[in-house]
């Protein structure tokens, strides 16, 4: 008996066992930061799978190119949302600060790679701190440049537009996974 792995957005290990018909299923979600071995990766697989150390080979094989999650399969949709669709919505974010310096001023070249690097970096202090709260204040100061920024992506609703995309993201994995069954 051969065991499976899927990467599958929404298809549930119900519905991945029923149709291959073996219980040595174990579902993964990667995100596309695997390509720099920098990935998040959800796992998840019945009983069978783990048993037969299905799960143990997926672990080391995703855990080689990056961190592994292991999660109860009611969270993938919501990883997916977040985790596996979350690279393209900081593209979008990069693209945007890229924008707002060249309407300021910078070439264009060099606002891309200060967006790019802002954001690496912001990244590697985030996990530095117990709260994202906590980085946005050591940069904000009383009446200063920082916090009239954030004033401005309140006003724009760009937090609660990155919450949405969240939302939407999660809903059309669940939609996927319907479609599927």
């Amino acid at each position: 008996n051969t065991g499976y792995i899927s990467t599958m957005a929404g298809v549930s290990t119900a519905s991945l066992t029923r149709r291959l018909g073996t219980k040595r299923v174990v579902r993964v979600m990667p995100n596309l930061a695997a390509t720099i071995g920098k990935a998040q990766t959800a796992i998840t697989a019945p009983r069978e799978a783990q048993d037969a150390g299905d799960l143990d080979f997926a672990r080391s094989l995703f855990g080689a190119v990056g961190e592994v999650y292991e999660l109860p399969e009611h969270l993938f949709n919501a990883f997916t949302g977040m985790s596996a669709s979350g690279p393209a919505y900081l593209a979008v974010v990069a693209e945007a600060l890229a924008d707002g310096g060249v309407r300021m001023g910078l070439p264009r070249a060099l606002a891309q790679e200060l967006a790019a690097r802002l954001l690496s970096a912001s990244g590697e202090l985030l996990l530095m701190r117990a709260h994202p709260g906590m980085l946005k204040d050591e940069v904000a100061s009383p009446g200063g440049t920082t916090i009239a920024g954030l004033e401005a992506l309140e006003q724009a609703g760009v937090r609660g537009g990155l919450i949405a995309a969240v939302v939407a993201a999660t809903r059309r994995s669940t939609e996927l996974g319907h479609d599927q069954e």
